[in-house]
């Protein structure tokens, strides 16, 4: 790729382009997999780009990586790596896909940003992740829709599977914005959520019971009912009734709900529950602002300026690395 771009005098700008095709997990071999690969960057640029096919394991799916030389093998032009040429990678793929039998995604979610998809892979409590371990713990406790849209209710989030809405959704009780559930993955869309209170109806209606008793018996989300106990001195019988006036008025309080007291239950925020993520963030910026005494705006000013101007100067020089030949 190297000499081409010699040959030619493009040594600068970008010297090549990257794509991937994955697959689901379990339906190819690694042979397969490189086969579409090879058979998808020959239907792509032909042999007017010279193209590199690597074909990995590494995440558990096989994937294929494609480094493509930016500069054409016999004319030295450039590739030009638009939106249409990422249609059209799309549309390939997908076709060779279909061809060998495979699965062909009808709603792909586009990139998830990366620092998210760490978070997710490692478990922590992204807002999909929240919404993944809501759903998985109230479908152990539901054999039908009422009962799990109830328990999700508790759980802070409102679920909509009306069959005569395009989509299933879901929503944090602090939010109207909705989430369709297909984007959480194919094992949370309506399909699936219905095959798994059915298969609660059949087998595991005695365990989903048990854990909705469980679940109803609690004031929080993993918080049990704390009964207070009490001694009394002396007997019942000789403790002074309350009659006449006031005996009517806590009777008309106790109707109106003034007496007792009770606090109505109110769900953990997933919000509150995702908020922590950014803890180490938060606490990095203090760090920063106190090492670096910015006690007024005119210091951040100061600071944020020598900042952008020592990235400037690294940029340059990565810069210069990145254009220099390789011996």
């Amino acid at each position: 790729m190297i000499a081409v771009q010699e040959r030619f005098g493009k040594i600068t700008g970008n010297i090549a382009y990257h794509a991937y095709q994955s697959f689901k997990t379990g339906e190819v071999s690694p042979q397969l997999a490189h086969q579409i690969g090879v058979e998808l960057a020959q239907k792509m640029w032909s042999d007017r780009y010279q193209v590199l096919v690597a074909t990995h394991f590494n995440t558990g799916t096989y994937h294929n990586h494609f480094v493509v030389n930016a500069v054409g093998m016999w004319d030295g032009k450039k590739f030009n790596c638009n939106e249409g040429a990422y249609w059209k990678f799309r549309h390939l793929s997908d076709k060779l896909c279909a061809e060998h039998g495979l699965t062909v995604l009808k709603n792909p979610k586009g990139k998830t940003p990366r620092k998210l998809y760490f978070a997710e892979k490692n478990g922590e409590p992204t807002r999909y992740n929240l919404m993944r371990e809501a759903i998985d713990r109230a479908l152990t406790m539901s054999t039908n829709e009422k009962t799990f849209c109830y328990v999700m209710r508790r759980f802070g989030y409102v679920i909509d599977l009306n069959p005569y809405h395009k989509y299933a959704t879901i929503r944090s009780v602090n939010s109207q914005k909705a989430t369709r559930l297909y984007r959480l993955g194919e094992a949370y869309d309506r399909k699936s959520l219905y095959a798994k209170m059915l298969e609660n109806q059949r087998n595991n209606w005695q365990e989903a019971y048990r854990l909705y008793g469980e679940f109803t018996r609690k004031t929080n989300l993993g918080m049990t009912i704390q009964r207070r106990q009490f001694s009394l001195k002396g007997s019942f019988k000789s403790v002074k009734k309350v009659t006449g006036l006031r005996a009517l008025y806590l009777h008309y309080c106790y109707l109106l709900g003034v007496v007792p007291k009770s606090k109505p239950h109110r769900p953990l925020s997933p919000e509150m529950r995702e908020a922590w993520r950014f803890l180490d963030r938060y606490s990095q910026q203090v760090q920063l602002i106190a090492k670096h005494k910015l006690h007024d705006l005119p210091a951040v000013g100061a600071f944020i300026g020598k900042s952008k101007e020592e990235i400037k100067l690294l940029t340059d020089y990565r810069k210069t690395l990145y254009e220099r030949p390789v011996p």
